[in-house]
């Protein structure tokens, strides 16, 4: 199978900061103690763990890893692998890694092949995380400093290995003959192909013209009108690609466009409120996609974790009531986006932006809208290269914002100016898109927790401060009762809907594949659907 992807790398550790990596190291080669069926939101199962233990509160966890784990060289996989990775990762690796580790009081072996971790707090999603860790191979990094971004190979324990490649051009993964797990139950029906290779191109655009082309094999289409009139080239029509809908029960997660709450304007919520009426969805939904597309109402819409229509009740809002007085009433009374007749002029919604930002001192002068020291309203939009609908959408944008007097340009940045940009925050608003699980939990604080203010590389793009955020996570991780547990989401969900952060884009319950008509997938799908684990895993080529 011939993945296509936009951008490139320039790295192999992809657990870092520094350097642009193929995120198909993580997927295919190193592997976890655990691994997720995507059928189950909280079902883990061992794979190079033999068994998992657990205090009757979660306090503590033991994993006994499987005698015949093995990296791909042929050296076993031990405790002292995991001790190391464990602690590298949080010390040394991407800041993802450091927040699970603050919560270790102890981490020991405690029998040949057995590790143990005791926790300084009460956190019930810690053993699954930990679960979930990466284990790397310590010797391939004995004379290497962790943090430098190189090219040198990561040795894993996963079923493929690392083999040819070029730096921004492709990247290949064999499949290992002697994978040590390739017999567990776990790994049934998974890794069929002899290799995953992807190959890298300047733009989106450019990886379905490779497609039509017949040099990659699948497409995702995002695109519910290309959908419908951009599959007639002569591959298309003749059998040789076929199209796919794969429907799911995932959250909708969120996705749009974000604005930087660090740079002064975007502080005030009745300014991005403005800034969503202003943006014209009815009307750029019809013109990007050439048919109507739902919207995202919610971090969790399209799930049984959404906030819901109406005012909070029951247990979501006796968990709100604490912070009422520093929430936008909105969390507590209800919630629903502005939305337009569709029409190109957005009248209704224009006229409610200006109101708003006249509240938040900002005043239209000569046809320029200042503030009360006379400075102008100016804003930059942030894009990769090659993100052709985004540039249009935001074209669009522009247009309704110079009614109210706003100037708001665009810096179309290649991938590796944009990755160091948005890890330091360097941007007014830029596209975002953050994908949310049915089992939400730690990684929850990497994407809005206050450490992500100041410190770089976190998925809080929009700077986002809550207490009361942090309150419902804290819910959230220490409940014993799924009630309790969804309360806390449905909470958490209200306050970053309400907090007007992102301006929401289109969202859908399914996933538009077209492919190679060699490839297969099975008839049963995940509760997930297209979703990691599903392609390449549980594919193959050659008959169906």
């Amino acid at each position: 199978m011939v993945m296509g992807e936009a951008g490139g790398f320039d790295a192999l550790n992809p657990y870092i900061l520094k350097g642009r990596a193929p995120w198909g190291v993580r997927l295919h080669v190193v592997e976890s103690l655990m691994g997720r069926n995507w059928d189950e939101p909280f079902g883990l199962y061992g794979v190079l763990a033999q068994s998992i233990e657990v205090g009757p509160e979660r306090e503590w966890v033991a994993f006994t890893l499987r005698e015949d784990a093995r990296f791909s060289d042929g050296t076993p996989v031990t405790v002292a692998d995991v001790l190391w990775s464990f602690e590298t990762l949080a010390q040394k690796g991407h800041p993802r890694y450091a927040n699970a580790w603050k919560k270790i009081e102890t981490a020991e072996q405690t029998g040949p092949r057995r590790v143990k971790f005791t926790f300084n707090t009460i956190d019930r999603e810690l053993p699954l995380i930990l679960g979930l860790r990466p284990v790397l191979r310590k010797a391939d990094w004995d004379g290497r400093d962790f943090t430098d971004s190189s090219l040198d190979v990561v040795t894993g324990s996963g079923p493929y290995v690392i083999g040819d490649f070029e730096p921004n051009r492709y990247i290949s993964f064999k499949r290992n003959p002697d994978y040590w797990g390739k017999d567990l139950a776990f790994n049934k029906g998974r890794h069929n192909l002899d290799e995953v290779r992807y190959e890298y191109f300047s733009d989106a655009d450019v990886v379905f013209q490779a497609f039509k082309a017949g040099e990659i094999s699948f497409y995702r289409e995002g695109n519910a009108g290309k959908w419908d009139t951009h599959y007639d080239f002569p591959r298309a029509l003749n059998g040789a690609v076929v199209k796919s809908v794969i429907p799911h029960q995932r959250p909708s997660g969120i996705r749009g466009f974000v604005m930087n709450t660090r740079r002064g304007q975007f502080a005030d919520i009745r300014v991005r409120d403005a800034l969503i009426h202003a943006f014209n969805y009815e009307f750029i939904n019809r013109t990007i996609n050439g048919r109507t597309q739902p919207r995202i109402t919610s971090y969790y819409s399209n799930s049984v974790l959404a906030m819901g229509t109406g005012p909070a009740t029951g247990k979501v809002r006796d968990l709100l009531a604490p912070f009422a007085d520093d929430l936008p009433q909105e969390a507590l009374a209800g919630y629903a986006l502005p939305t337009s007749n569709g029409k190109k002029r957005n009248r209704r919604n224009l006229r409610q932006a200006k109101a708003l930002l006249s509240q938040a001192g900002w005043a239209i002068q000569d046809g320029v809208l200042k503030d009360a020291n006379g400075a102008a309203f100016r804003m930059e939009v942030l894009l990769r290269a090659g993100s052709a609908s985004n540039e249009a959408m935001i074209n669009i944008y522009s247009d309704a914002l110079k009614r109210l007097g706003i100037t708001l340009s665009i810096s179309i940045v290649d991938s590796a100016q944009y990755t160091e940009r948005t890890n330091n925050y360097d941007f007014d608003m830029t596209y975002y898109s953050r994908a949310l699980s049915l089992s939400p939990g730690n990684e929850q604080r990497l994407y809005w927790g206050a450490d992500g203010i100041t410190r770089p590389g976190t998925r809080n793009y929009m700077g986002m401060d809550s207490p009361a955020a942090e309150a419902m996570i804290d819910a959230m991780l220490s409940a014993t009762d799924q009630n309790d547990f969804v309360a806390a989401v449905k909470a958490l969900d209200r306050i970053l809907t309400t907090g007007r952060y992102v301006i929401p884009l289109w969202n859908t319950i399914n996933s538009r594949i077209a492919y190679k008509s060699e490839l297969h997938f099975p008839e049963v799908l995940p509760m997930y659907g297209d979703w990691t684990g599903f392609m390449p895993d549980v594919w193959w080529a050659g008959p169906k």
